[in-house]
């Protein structure tokens, strides 16, 4: 038999199979013809929006968390409302990122009307599930953290205070409620959450513990200071007898893990300050009050006398007595380094470089003028809180309501403490330089929205986290 040669073996081959060869090459010669007139990039842009889209999920995603956190602070009570998609980014309710209210006075107010003291939050309750879609609210938390101005009640009442409210919870809440997330919150929490709501915000969480920024939150009864540190500086820390940490906790945020210093002054915070201040003078006329006042200051249960010196207002006595209160010259500090009272102060380092002050600091300085109150976030300086102290300390009662029309009535008469009372717990306190920089803070810009920058985030970071 004759063989056939190889190349004439090749196209008897495809004369056979040449049906088959069109019915495929033609198809793929339209789709390369369709891709050739795509512009460049298309494709992987399409698949990255489609990604995009499946991530952040449409507007009643079921990927949707919601969490709903009551501060009851010393001076007043306040709820947040957050809603979270599940890469715990926020994600706006309505025109806002979240629903804030708050109402006045604090559970600390109703210290013998424990019942009083839980329908107090009602309001603040209604708006809050209100703003939950109703088929989530059941898997919505919600936690009550009291802070130090329930810390500061005497006996039982905190205790039956915080029993009231679980009880309100149970009965007139459709939301998800535990009895251990009605709680006196420890200040080392507060601190803590207050760092990672800020850090959060600004969106340095899972950067290097340099790049995050410091924070001293000043509340009604006590005042935290945190910020990130190095671990040789976190194996340094002075620990308890029992050999745990008593300054740093150990966080694992955003796939980094951060060492956070974190201390609470309890009786420290603006209003508690007042009483330890009125402490230092007692019966005798008080260089901090405003010339022309004479009165008492109620506070955590006990009565204080408050009246002017005599020779009336003086920002250098007022240091002089806010000084004493801090404790400034008694410290036993046995450390390297110390804040007042004998307290270690972290070590300092690059994460507290960058300081944001928020709470009653902002506060004063918006209602003192040197802060324009429209604006959430200002650069100051310790000394421009010594410069407003000064003209403070200089203005008699009668006048102070026309000077400092923003500022509380019942406030007027302690606005010099209070300003001489900011300034001196930053520098002589915090050993901050006067000159320095620092970024007070009442929100923070979160994409194209503020945020209140307060604990109550940190914490429904933490409850969502939790919960999945």
């Amino acid at each position: 038999m004759m063989k056939r040669p190889p190349g004439r073996f090749h196209e008897d081959k495809i004369q056979k199979y040449r049906g088959v060869i069109l019915v495929i090459s033609v198809p793929l010669l339209l789709i390369g013809f369709v891709l050739f007139l795509m512009p460049s990039g298309s494709p992987s842009g399409a698949i990255e929006d489609f990604a995009l889209s499946n991530r952040r999920g449409s507007p009643g995603s079921k990927s949707r968390t919601y969490a709903v956190i009551f501060d009851a602070g010393s001076s007043g009570s306040r709820v947040h409302v957050f809603c979270f998609d599940k890469y715990l980014d926020l994600v706006p309710m309505g025109k806002e990122l979240e629903l804030f209210v708050q109402t006045k006075p604090g559970l600390s107010a109703f210290a013998k009307n424990p019942r009083q003291a839980a329908e107090s939050l009602l309001s603040l309750l209604d708006k809050a599930e209100g703003a939950v879609p109703k088929e989530l609210r059941g898997d919505t938390p919600v936690k009550v953290g009291a802070t130090a101005g329930l810390r500061a009640l005497e006996g039982d009442a905190p205790d039956r205070i915080l029993d009231a409210v679980r009880e309100l919870l149970k009965d007139r809440s459709s939301l998800k409620s535990d009895p251990r997330w009605v709680s006196v919150l420890d200040g080392t929490q507060e601190g803590a959450y207050q760092w990672v709501t800020i850090n959060y915000l600004l969106g340095y969480l899972g950067k290097e513990y340099s790049n995050t920024v410091g924070v001293v939150d000043l509340g009604g009864g006590s005042v935290q200071m945190a910020y990130a540190i190095s671990e040789e500086d976190a194996a340094k820390a002075p620990r308890f007898s029992n050999g745990e940490d008593s300054y740093v906790n150990e966080m694992f945020l955003k796939g980094r893990r951060y060492y956070l210093y974190v201390h609470s002054y309890l009786h420290y915070g603006l209003l508690a300050a007042r009483a330890e201040i009125l402490k230092v003078s007692g019966d005798s006329g008080n260089p901090c009050i405003l010339e022309g006042y004479e009165g008492s200051y109620k506070y955590g249960g006990a009565t204080y006398q408050a009246s002017a010196s005599s020779s009336g207002s003086s920002m250098n006595e007022c240091k002089r007595i806010a000084s004493k209160a801090l404790k400034v010259n008694e410290s036993t500090c046995t450390h390297m380094k110390c804040t007042f009272g004998g307290v270690w102060n972290g070590g300092g380092g690059d994460g507290q470089k960058n300081l944001f002050v928020a709470s009653f600091f902002y506060d004063r300085a918006a209602e003192a003028g040197f802060v324009d109150p429209n604006k959430p976030v200002a650069k100051v300086s310790a000394a421009e809180f010594e410069e407003a102290a000064k003209r403070a300390c200089q203005t008699k009662l009668e006048d102070a309501k026309s000077v400092y029309p923003h500022v509380e009535d019942a406030n007027l008469p302690y606005l010099c403490m209070d300003l001489v009372y900011q300034y001196t717990l930053l520098v002589d306190g915090f050993a901050i330089d006067p000159w320095q920089k620092i970024t007070l803070v009442k929100k923070v810009k979160y994409r194209n929205a503020f945020v209140e920058a307060a604990w109550p985030l940190g914490s429904a970071i933490e409850a969502v986290s939790s919960s999945r």
